[in-house]
């Protein structure tokens, strides 16, 4: 004789339904054009809290390896020689020249409640920018950006802020490397006629 048993609901239990969490999608509308000037050219120019200072003139280049800082910030932050470390790689610029540095800083960089600490590379060369955050800044706040919409977009607890680029800063700038080249040149030029 065999005895056959009869499923109970506690033998022949429900699938369990797969938990799912919806995050927002970063992505880009015609909307996020709205206050640019078009058609445009412009590099994406932001204002970024480093070190407890609103820094403006920054530039977001996802093309940089490498995070920098120039002169002008480096001073204005009261940084010393002191808060540096070394720095042993070559920095070479887009047109081929070896680049001098003066050593690396790590500091806070915060965009809203949003923290990332950043190793700048402090270089001496003239640049309108004060900084550039390059991709290990957008990776570690999980960013994505568009030259396009001129923005930073990134999620912080489960909403998607943005952080908006200057196009008249980044016009500055354009117009502040071109005066400079000139200078460049004026005085390059007069020093080869003596």
């Amino acid at each position: 004789m065999s005895v056959a048993r009869l499923p109970t609901e506690d033998s022949n239990p429900k699938p369990k339904r797969a938990r799912v969490e919806i995050c927002p999608a970063l992505s880009f509308l015609d909307e996020d054009k709205v206050g640019t000037i078009q058609p445009y050219d412009d590099a994406l120019v932001v204002t970024l809290r480093i070190e407890g200072y609103d820094v403006k003139r920054v530039l977001v280049d996802q093309g940089n390896g490498v995070e920098i800082m120039y002169p002008d910030l480096y001073k204005g932050l009261n940084l010393r020689p002191k808060d540096l470390t070394a720095y042993d790689s070559p920095l070479v610029s887009f047109d081929g020249k070896v680049v001098i540095h003066w050593g690396q800083i790590r500091l806070p960089v915060q965009v809203d409640s949003e923290v990332v600490e950043v190793e700048f590379i402090v270089v001496d060369a003239y640049s309108p920018y004060t900084a550039i955050v390059a991709r290990h800044w957008l990776h570690a706040l999980g960013a994505v950006f568009s030259t396009l919409d001129l923005k930073v977009k990134y999620l912080s607890e489960n909403q998607i802020e943005e952080l908006v680029g200057s196009q008249s800063m980044a016009r500055q700038c354009l117009v502040a490397v071109i005066l400079h080249q000139l200078e460049v040149e004026s005085s390059t030029s007069a020093k080869g006629g003596l």
